[in-house]
């Protein structure tokens, strides 16, 4: 007897003919959904003979350039054709907006872009298209939520570019399920993935996040795409952050910076001023380093604040907010043990200035010279930036692409450096601008805050 129902695990996909509390694949608690079977959605794949690599001819098509510079280089240089590109974010942070600006740019290469809207109607999208200032004749809307429709209307217009808004909210006939569940969001991207692969269609993919950040649906779906964008946001800021978490086209950790005004998504090609002032270069505040932090092939400056004071609590405080409070616990350790303070009586809190998030160690010479500035009540010197990581003996350890981030603090007005001594060589060629090596934490504590 063939039963009328599984239950599918919404993390990991796992298959499970009657339910349990636990997944056997993952170990996700409360992970499994009941799905019903539809025998007749199958997948179905051209059938052909395997064939040498020197043999198969490759696509001479260009990428298709949007010329929305954070967005081409994100994807290493422009859109691919036949790519599926899958854009999550949290509910107005912009996605729409953005698909919008870049339906719009790419018309203009003039070949059709088919917009499709499954969560407004025309006349809600054409209000959005008139606010962005779009006009042109070559993008079409599309307000359906049926796959099959919208796979036939494809085949009529044959458009370089289609955008999906949402995938969540497209359906197939032959599936029982309600639109957004895992099987409807599976077979749905399966068949845009054969469509665009095809007939070398680039198509976009909106996706609705969950309260953890992840993207609505099957975890699979993330590896059936080729590139993932995540669009993060705080909302007591104006800009917004792209960041790609795969690309099979480019290379990964790359992020675009954007900032939100009445007339849409505006590009921040100067990301360093985003986050630091001129008037920094005086830094006559105790607790606050700037640091030249990398993402990508990208540099930009940021400020990284820290308070210090004496706790009432049995067990202090450790607020972070950018960096990981993990990172925090360990660089304290190593500030009492290395550097002689003590912080068991001390509340902290620490802060990246701008509601940035910064992972990498290179920053971890700047959070203790920040920490050690603010106990003291001295600032760190004028015109200086801080760059290293700290290992848990206390020493410096080398960073990478020093040359590039000086170089990044030099056009900001920036005279002077704290960081690795093993890295001094490569630093002395940036010229105009003062290197510090030092070997160890109490000694790069020494050279960067001011005298009393």
């Amino acid at each position: 007897m063939t039963r009328k129902s599984h239950f599918i695990c919404t993390v990991c996909g796992y298959k499970s003919p009657k339910w349990v509390g636990r997944c056997p694949e993952c170990g996700e608690w409360g992970s499994l959904i009941e799905e019903k079977n539809n025998p007749g959605a199958s997948i179905s794949v051209d059938s052909s003979p395997p064939k040498l690599v020197s043999e198969i001819e490759v696509s001479r098509k260009n990428r298709y350039i949007s010329k929305i510079g954070e967005l081409d280089r994100i994807l290493g240089g422009g859109i691919v054709p036949g790519s599926i590109i899958l854009v999550g974010g949290e509910p107005g942070i912009g996605k729409s907006t953005l698909l919008m600006e870049v339906a719009e740019k790419l018309s203009y290469l003039k070949f059709p872009v088919l917009y499709v809207s499954g969560e407004e109607s025309l006349q809600q999208t054409r209000m959005r298209a008139t606010r962005l200032g779009i006009k042109s004749p070559f993008l079409y809307i599309l307000a359906e939520n049926n796959l099959t429709v919208i796979q036939n209307q494809i085949k009529k217009l044959k458009p370089g570019v289609v955008i999906i808004d949402s995938i969540q909210t497209v359906y197939l006939d032959e599936l029982d399920s309600s639109p957004g569940s895992i099987s409807q969001i599976r077979e749905c991207t399966y068949s845009l993935i054969r469509t665009a692969k095809k007939n070398g269609i680039a198509i976009f993919l909106v996706g609705h996040v969950t309260k953890e950040g992840f993207i609505a649906g099957p975890r699979i779906m993330e590896h059936m795409v080729d590139t993932v964008l995540y669009f993060e946001s705080s909302k007591d800021y104006q800009f917004r952050i792209l960041r790609a978490t795969k690309n099979r086209f480019g290379p990964t950790s790359e992020i675009g910076i954007f900032k939100m005004s009445s007339s849409g998504l505006e590009e921040i090609v100067d990301s360093s001023s985003l986050f630091i002032t001129d008037s920094f270069l005086e830094n006559e505040t105790p607790g606050t380093t700037v640091v030249p932090t990398l993402e990508g092939s990208r540099v930009f400056l940021v400020e990284i604040q820290a308070l210090t004071g004496r706790s009432n609590l049995a067990i202090p405080r450790r607020v972070t907010q950018g960096i990981d409070y993990n990172k925090l616990c360990l660089l304290l350790a190593i500030l009492e043990r290395r550097g002689g303070f003590k912080f068991y009586q001390k509340d902290v809190y620490v802060n990246v200035a701008g509601g940035v998030k910064i992972e990498e160690p290179a920053c971890d010479l700047a959070i203790c010279l920040a920490l050690a500035s603010s106990v003291r009540n001295q600032s760190v010197k004028p015109s200086t930036v801080v760059l290293g990581e700290v290992g848990l003996t206390g020493e410096i350890r080398p960073v990478g692409l020093i040359g590039q981030r000086l170089r990044e603090a030099k056009k900001l007005g920036f005279k002077r450096c704290i960081g690795p001594l093993m890295e001094q060589k490569e630093a002395g060629e940036v010229k105009g601008i003062q290197f510090v090596g030092v070997k160890t934490i109490d000694r790069a504590i020494q050279k960067s805050l001011r005298e009393r």
